[in-house]
């Protein structure tokens, strides 16, 4: 009996150790393909902020939450088991499809750079559309609405991203791992967003603190910098966003290529940010780095500016048809 017991709890142990190497495994590969997609996460990160701008201060909050629980409605009901069924039944439709959203990545970049240099009239439909929204409820309901959408797409390249750099294994393993880095990146980034978007408030609140002691002295210095600091942050942040928005399509588009057999400009960078790299070596993988994102920033920015007046002469004109036409019948 007494050797049954040590043998059944041996195994017990060797169960144990299984399940917490596949544990690590887990929380490994999710590191992994989380890190991967970082460029679309910081980009999701810098476009949420402004879906608050304009709103009484006690509903940021609020809208925050609505985004986020729409965001992880997105990826846990829609895109795992849309990006689940695909690897097991077409998995040629992955790359082009990954291709496709880094090319709307590039476009949607591409464009804010240019309304920067050239001010336009692209967000004038979307100013009407505030203007006409009625009362505030309407229009927090358009912005939620809106920003989910745009979520939505910026998901999409999460959750392909991360199941392209997972290893092979069973279909529940990459089930987990996909909900544990959507669980993860909606917590980071919409947790990130509300302390973003509540941190003027923090500000004003530190700027009023009564207290006469050096300490308090200093809560107000730092309130009164936080408030002024914020709108700089954020105009920063939403350039980081835009320049990730177009390396990382980019990217997507480099990779897609020598995938298919053209490797030509993979290498190309690759051999770039070699050279470069060798000139200061004591940061060199900083500089390989830089590089490869400007290399792939550069292809980016290329076929964005394709894009535009595609978007602009051809796609624009039919999807206003198609919406005139949904209108008329609806």
């Amino acid at each position: 009996m007494s050797i049954g017991l040590i043998a059944l709890l041996d195994d017990i142990a060797g169960l144990a150790k299984v399940a917490a190497a596949s544990l690590d495994d887990v929380a490994g590969q999710a590191a992994k393909a989380g890190a991967k997609a970082a460029g679309v996460v910081i980009d999701d990160a810098a476009v949420t902020p402004r879906y608050v701008v304009g709103f009484a201060a006690e509903r940021e909050l609020p809208i925050v939450a609505k985004i986020a629980i729409g965001s992880l409605r997105n990826k846990m009901f829609f895109l795992l088991p849309a990006a689940l069924l695909l690897q097991a039944f077409a998995p040629w439709a992955i790359t082009p499809l990954l291709m496709l959203g880094g090319a709307y990545l590039c476009y949607e970049g591409t464009e804010k750079v240019y309304e920067a240099l050239f001010p336009h009239q692209a967000h004038a439909h979307e100013a009407k559309l505030d203007a006409d929204a009625g009362d505030g409820q309407a229009l927090e309901a358009r912005k939620v609405s809106s920003a989910i959408k745009t979520d939505f797409i910026l998901s999409a390249e999460i959750m392909a991203i991360s199941l392209a750099s997972l290893p092979e294994g069973s279909i529940w393993t990459k089930a987990i791992v996909l909900a544990v880095v959507a669980i993860g990146i909606t917590v980071f980034v919409y947790g990130g967003v509300a302390l973003i978007v509540k941190a003027d408030d923090a500000g004003v609140a530190m700027a009023k603190n009564a207290s006469a002691s050096v300490f308090g002295s200093a809560i107000r210095g730092f309130g009164r910098a936080l408030v002024k600091g914020m709108p700089v942050f954020l105009q920063l942040l939403a350039i980081v966003g835009t320049a990730a928005m177009i390396w990382v399509g980019g990217g997507i588009l480099v990779h897609g290529l020598e995938g298919y057999g053209l490797p030509q400009v993979a290498h190309a960078i690759h051999e770039a940010a070699a050279a470069t790299a060798k000139l200061v070596p004591p940061i060199g993988s900083i500089l390989e780095w830089v590089v490869t994102a400007a290399g792939s920033g550069l292809v980016g920015l290329v076929v964005g500016a394709a894009l535009i007046p595609i978007a602009s002469y051809l796609i624009a004109p039919v999807w206003s048809g198609l919406s005139g036409l949904r209108s008329k019948t609806a």
